[in-house]
């Protein structure tokens, strides 16, 4: 999932900016309806103003797409590297990121529901960007992970897909009854570390 990419419009939005009611809008019909069944007239309805307006934000729905993921990236980075300060060692680095990542992820709200359901379409300029954001996300990862004390036969590619994938399918299978967020990091850890649950 990401360094920051920029979405820009063509035109200057106008003195009022409701960029911010725009982006909550659509992160929302986005969330619920899918990007297809997503209406651009909707979204603008309910930021309160006219279809034609958004164009001065964003000139295109792939775009809008974009900048809802972008934001929804930046929300769980914030968490992340929140979560990182003041601790140390490199095992306790990577459990806190991770229950930040899981705590993210598991709380819902509709930018964090998009940027796990709601992949960009298959436009090639929009790939690019989407995937210049996601990598930008997972050096934070990287980063954690190269400090690791690992077996050097390791692949640390390989450790990092398998943390990001077990991590990002948990909406599937969390339970709100069950194990928590800083349960599950925790016991992920404990099985990379030691290769057993505590």
């Amino acid at each position: 999932m990401i360094a920051a990419a920029t979405v820009t419009a063509t035109k200057s939005p106008p003195r009022d900016n409701k960029r911010p009611q725009l982006l909550d809008a659509a992160a929302r019909h986005f969330a619920e309806a899918g990007y297809d069944a997503a209406s651009m007239r909707d979204i603008a309805a309910a930021a309160g103003m006219k279809a034609g307006s958004m164009y001065y934000y964003f000139p295109s729905k792939e775009d809008l797409l974009l900048a809802v993921h972008e934001e929804g990236i930046r929300w769980i980075s914030k968490a992340v590297l929140a979560a990182l300060e003041q601790q140390s060692g490199p095992w306790k680095r990577l459990e806190v990121a991770m229950a930040a990542h899981l705590q993210a992820l598991l709380g819902g709200g509709d930018y964090v529901r998009v940027v796990i359901k709601v992949p960009p379409r298959e436009d090639v300029e929009a790939r690019t960007r989407f995937i210049a954001l996601r990598d930008g996300y997972e050096r934070i990862f990287t980063s954690l992970i190269d400090a690791l004390p690992l077996a050097a036969s390791l692949d640390v590619r390989h450790v990092r897909l398998l943390i990001l994938g077990a991590m990002n399918w948990s909406p599937n299978w969390f339970r709100s009854d069950g194990d928590q967020p800083h349960d599950i990091a925790k016991s992920f850890v404990q099985s990379l570390r030691y290769g057993e649950c505590p």
